[in-house]
C-alpha cells in the first residue's frame, strides 16, 4: 500500500489489491487509452482529467466506469480492468474511488458532455502535472504515475 499527500493535504491511501477499502466505493476513475493516445475529458471548472464520477444507486462501480467514460468523452469501452482503490482521508469526509483502465474502441461526438466539454487526446502527459495550471488536482497527486507504472509493469500498455 502507498500513502501520500494529495493536492489538498488530505492523506491517500493507494492499493492494487481487490477493493482494499470497501466493496461498494461510491466512485470511480478511468485512466482511458484510445489507440496510442490518452483519452481524457475537459472538467468545465477543473481543467483536463481522466474520466470519472459517483456511482449512482442500483449500479455497480464498472457500470458507473462505463457510464461516466461515455457521459464524459462520447468514447465506447473495448475492455475495462480494475486496476486498484485508494481512500482519500479528507477533513469532512472520507472518499473510496475504484480506478479501472479503459481501452477504448471507438469515440462518437455526442450533444452533450454533461460536467465537461468533452474528449481530449493527449499523445504523451506532460511530465510536471502537479505545476500544470490547465490539468485537475485529481491528476496532480501520486496515484496517477504510481497507477501508470503498475500498468505498465503488467505490460497493459506501453508508451
Amino acid at each position: 500500500m502507498y500513502e501520500f499527500k494529495d493536492y489538498y493535504q488530505n492523506t491517500v491511501q493507494l492499493s492494487f489489491e481487490h477493493q482494499p477499502f470497501s466493496d461498494s466505493p461510491k466512485h470511480v476513475w478511468v485512466i482511458c487509452r484510445y489507440g496510442d493516445k490518452w483519452l481524457l475529458t475537459e472538467h468545465e471548472d477543473r481543467g483536463f482529467e481522466f474520466p470519472g464520477g459517483k456511482v449512482e444507486p442500483m449500479e455497480c462501480a464498472e457500470e458507473a466506469a462505463l457510464r461516466e467514460v461515455k457521459e464524459e468523452t462520447g468514447a465506447a469501452v473495448r475492455h475495462l480492468k480494475y486496476v486498484g482503490q485508494y481512500k482519500v482521508l479528507g477533513r469532512e469526509k472520507v472518499i473510496v474511488k475504484n480506478i479501472y483502465f479503459a481501452d477504448i474502441e471507438k469515440l462518437e461526438k455526442q450533444a452533450d458532455y454533461f460536467e465537461t466539454k468533452g474528449p481530449v487526446l493527449f499523445s504523451e502527459l506532460p511530465e510536471n502535472l502537479p505545476r500544470n495550471k490547465k490539468f485537475s488536482f485529481i491528476m496532480k497527486d501520486s496515484v496517477l504515475p504510481i497507477s501508470l507504472k503498475k500498468l505498465k509493469e503488467d505490460g497493459v500498455f506501453q508508451s
